[in-house]
Formats: C-alpha cells, sequence, structure tokens
C-alpha cells in the first residue's frame, strides 16, 4: 500500500483523542495508561478498562512492535482507497495493539511476527495518521 493522496475520510480529534493526534503530528505515538493499575489503553477511553480507574495519563510508545494479525483489503469500502492494502494489528512492545494500515509491502509478503515501526504522514495541517512500515535491520 502507498499513502492515500486522495481525500480519505479522516479522524476528528476530540477532547479525550487529542492528545493522542497531538503525540501523531509531532511524531510521537501516544497511548493512555492507567495510574492505579499500570494497564494501556488504546483506543482513548475516559476510564481503565481493567480496574475502571479515571486516572489515566498520556505516555508515549516506543512505536516498534510485530505483526499479530492482518487481512488484506481487494475492494475498498470507499473508492478513494487504492487496492490492494494491508490493514495490520500491531502489538506494540509495551504490549497494546493498534490497528492500522501496513505500507510498502506486497500482500504475499506480509508475515505474522515480522517486526514494524510506526510510520507516520502527514494527511492535513490537524492530521497525522500513523502507519506501519517494516523496521530496516540495524
Amino acid at each position: 500500500m502507498k499513502v492515500p493522496t486522495g481525500k480519505i475520510p479522516l479522524p476528528r480529534p476530540t477532547a479525550l483523542s487529542r492528545p493522542h493526534w497531538d503525540g501523531c503530528r509531532e511524531g510521537t505515538l501516544r497511548v493512555q495508561r492507567c495510574r492505579d493499575c499500570q494497564t494501556l489503553v488504546f483506543i482513548p477511553q475516559p476510564c481503565c478498562g481493567n480496574c475502571l480507574s479515571e486516572r489515566l495519563e498520556w505516555v508515549d510508545s516506543s512505536g516498534r512492535g510485530t505483526i499479530y494479525s492482518y487481512t488484506t483489503v481487494y475492494r475498498p469500502q470507499q473508492p478513494v482507497f487504492e487496492t490492494p492494502y494491508t490493514v495490520v494489528i500491531v502489538e506494540l512492545e509495551e504490549g497494546w495493539h493498534m490497528l492500522s494500515n501496513l505500507l510498502g509491502v506486497a500482500p504475499d509478503d506480509v508475515r505474522i511476527g515480522a517486526e514494524v515501526e510506526v510510520d507516520f504522514h502527514a494527511m492535513s495541517d490537524e492530521i497525522t495518521l500513523p502507519y506501519f512500515k517494516l523496521r530496516s535491520a540495524s
């Protein structure tokens, strides 16, 4: 998949999700963490799904992880999306999961367990989307 160049539908940040989107715009993947039980919470929520505490804080994530699951889309829900593209569930190093698209990998080359890293792309002045790409060997 390539980064969409057309007018794709973009998220609308809310007061609850704004720190996540601000982090993306700044090049940092942010996730909520419960101050009481330390559970990482994504997507942004008003309380911890583990202990129901409302004491959540925003922390930076490494942005690195592995492909936990994936599917390849051959029929887009909207014509602006160029097919095929691969949607992945990434298990981040910190243990939380995130759904996003995988860039630069042919569908037949995607593998469960492959190491990936976040790859930010500005779509507007307000919204930068977090995609993933394969991690390059260092």
